[in-house]
């Protein structure tokens, strides 16, 4: 009897993933969904700017809840790409290099980004 060399089935949900992995899928993810939302607020801006029928007009659009959940997945995206930005510089620079110090990092990242995202919110 022969043994043939298969592909072997990887259970994709098996696998642990470090946090700056995730974190690092989650950098990138926040730049892919800023720049998705460019077009939208250059045309509430153009739009608001327009005259007072605009700014009303603009005003509506900000006031839909929908919209309101978007702006805020998008501002947690502009903190959490800010935050990663200013860790993944670091360590450029080889400051927080070490094992622990990088997992804390990415740690600290996650949950800083979520948690002022809810505090602007709640201020503006």
């Amino acid at each position: 009897m022969t043994i043939k060399n298969r592909p072997v089935y990887l259970d994709l949900t098996q696998f642990r993933f470090p946090i700056a992995a995730i974190m690092s899928v989650g950098h990138r993810a926040s730049g892919v969904l800023m720049i998705l939302a460019i077009p939208f607020l250059a045309y509430t801006l153009d739009l608001s700017l327009s005259g007072p029928e605009g700014f009303a007009e603009a005003k509506a659009i900000m006031d839909s809840l929908f919209i309101k959940l978007v702006l805020f997945v998008v501002l947690w995206a502009m903190l959490h790409h800010l935050l990663a930005g200013i860790r993944y510089l670091l360590l450029d620079f080889h400051i927080g290099v070490e094992k622990e110090i990088e997992t804390r990092s990415a740690q600290v990242v996650m949950v800083a980004a979520p948690v002022l995202a809810v505090l602007i919110g709640l201020i503006l």
